[in-house]
């Protein structure tokens, strides 16, 4: 007869309240508001200066991209967003036509995320998602299966673990690794980095020493299996990688995870569910160039909700 086993009790997940809902809300609703995005200083700015021969100035392209992104519009519908709000508020600004965008799109120098002031050194975490490019619907790969036509790109972000900002992004063809990403992200944030926290796809003696070229702490789970002692044809092996190995092995995968804090990894989760939320899964620009200039906008806009106001959870279970 066949033995039956009683499975181990899940644990139960845990439940949180968020405290500052009032406020919250409000910060809800406000995002919401076109004012975000074309205001007095905007306006002020939405002619171009200087000898480019361009009628309109970046502040005036990256506040219509904003709309277009945060409203998930096309170009065109972009356009006629503008055309009504030129209409009913009485301004005498031009409007850029959907050509105009498409084609400053391409070259858009957008503002880099800015760390907002806070005391000590940063923790940073990083991970990547898909986003997709064109293809077909989910319902449509559920019922026939998918074909070759879908095409994906990989967005890769920091986030400031405290304050929940992207300080740092890059997309990248959907065939490269996560982990040649790190040096070019953690390139992208100034200021004293305390810890760096990434999943196990950044398990590698680069990653390590890429890290702590900036005086910062790997905090990486290895490999099931990895060794203790580095490799002997690697010279000056980073001791952090082989240090997780030995903690683990002493204390287990288990406890090692809450010791290093290492659950602050999935920050970064949940900036891309507010990307995938908010933004969308996927990106509407065709050419891969443009398709960098848009994730940048994107995550300017994330990051502008974020100054907003965020939810503030404690566990009540």
């Amino acid at each position: 007869m066949a033995q039956h086993t009683t499975p181990p009790a899940s644990t139960p997940k845990p439940r949180y309240r968020v405290t500052n809902w009032h406020d919250y809300s409000r910060t809800l609703v406000t995002r919401g508001s076109i004012t975000l995005w074309i205001d007095e200083e905007v306006l002020k700015d939405w002619r171009a200066t200087g000898g480019k021969g361009l009628v309109y100035s970046d502040t005036a392209i990256l506040a219509s991209l904003s709309l277009r992104a945060v409203f998930r519009l096309p170009l065109r519908q972009t356009e006629g967003l503008l055309l009504s709000l030129k209409q009913l508020l009485g301004l005498t600004i031009r409007i850029q036509d959907y050509s105009t965008l498409c084609r400053r799109a391409q070259s858009l120098d957008v503002p880099k995320p800015t760390l907002p002031a806070a005391g000590g050194p940063l923790h940073l975490a990083i991970d990547a998602t898909g986003l997709k490019v064109h293809g077909e619907g989910e319902w449509k790969v559920r019922t026939h299966g998918k074909d070759q036509r879908r095409v994906w790109r990989k967005l890769h972000l920091g986030v400031d673990t405290v304050t929940g900002v992207i300080l740092a992004h890059a997309l990248t063809p959907s065939d490269s690794h996560d982990s040649t990403e790190l040096e070019g992200l953690l390139g992208q944030v100034e200021g004293p980095i305390a810890a760096v926290y990434a999943d196990k796809a950044y398990d590698s003696f680069d990653i390590h020493r890429a890290i702590l070229a900036r005086k910062a702490q790997p905090v990486i789970p290895p490999r099931k299996g990895a060794a203790i002692r580095p490799p002997s044809r690697l010279k000056d092996p980073p001791p952090t990688r082989g240090a997780a190995v030995a903690r683990i092995t002493e204390i287990g995968r288990k406890a090692w995870k809450p010791e290093t804090r290492y659950h602050r990894r999935s920050l970064t989760e949940t900036a891309m569910g507010r990307y995938k939320t908010i933004i969308g899964p996927g990106l509407k620009a065709r050419t891969f160039d443009r398709q960098q200039v848009e994730a940048a906008v994107a995550v300017r806009c994330i990051n502008r909700f974020t100054a907003l106001g965020m939810p503030v959870s404690v566990k009540i279970a």
